[in-house]
């Protein structure tokens, strides 16, 4: 759940990086069981195995290696996210990495919504020196936009550097920055070093990052406008105030974010 440092990476809230782990081939899935969101929205983005979704909302989709899904909980909902059945079957590696992205209150309340981003629809650019990409998810770089809608001012990045090179990541001065390592090591201008599952946490009023790879790897870019309203978090509910988050819960557990059929 979001920690009491998550002001200074706002609009983003939480991390949770899952792998890479082996998945034994079995006949039922496993995964996240049905659980309920609302007043932000959760990132998903895959690097290995395949993840199926689906939600009260009507929502359905699987998501693998390059893929990205982007769901919006908005006013409320319940989801699961569980292995694929094909994947669970063979079994393999799963690695994933989730974050939570908050909303501005005006909007915490929109109807929940499911945007599927396959990874062929994820635009892809070479770093200078031409050795590394950089995928443009969200938000806008060097002219490139990203195809998920957000609803603040964000630019979320899937960097991928292989040992020796070197990226200047260069940002609005007014967005809060974080540079979360998905895997390797690597030298941030020049005497700084973060290494796999490490985030490194610039603030604001970066607008340049300079980055040496000593060792391939990826790097997850996190950078937004910071939303500068008050925030109240209970379990999977992401509010403005103790009394909504009170009304989260009831509308919760009246069923009011809905329920799947196949539950008991």
């Amino acid at each position: 759940m979001p920690g009491p440092r998550i002001r200074q990476l706002s609009p983003f809230l939480l991390i949770d990086h899952i792998g890479p782990m082996p998945i034994a081939p079995s006949e039922k899935p496993l995964g996240s069981p049905p659980h309920p969101h609302r007043g932000f929205e959760t990132v998903t983005v895959m690097y290995q195995g395949v993840l199926a979704h689906r939600d009260t909302a009507g929502h359905t989709g699987n998501i693998g290696p390059g893929d990205v899904q982007w769901m919006t909980a908005g006013a409320g909902l319940m989801h699961e996210e569980l292995y694929e059945k094909e994947f669970t079957r063979r079994g393999g590696t799963l690695e994933v990495v989730q974050l939570w992205v908050n909303m501005p209150k005006k909007d915490k309340m929109a109807p929940a919504n499911y945007q599927d981003i396959p990874s062929s629809e994820i635009k892809t650019l070479p770093t200078p020196d031409g050795q590394g990409t950089v995928r443009v998810i969200a938000g806008e770089y060097e002219g490139v936009r990203g195809p998920a809608s957000t609803f603040s001012p964000l630019t979320m990045l899937d960097v991928h550097l292989p040992k020796g090179s070197e990226f200047t990541l260069k940002l609005p001065q007014d967005y809060n920055v974080g540079l979360y390592i998905v895997k390797g090591d690597v030298l941030l201008h020049g005497n700084r070093p973060a290494a796999t599952k490490q985030l490194v946490v610039l603030g604001w009023d970066s607008e340049e990052a300079h980055i040496a790879a000593t060792e391939d790897s990826i790097i997850l870019v996190l950078a937004g406008e910071p939303i500068e309203e008050p925030l109240a978090t209970y379990g999977p509910f992401v509010m403005n105030t103790n009394k909504e988050l009170v009304q989260a819960i009831a509308d919760y557990e009246s069923g009011a974010m809905g329920k799947f059929e196949d539950e008991e």
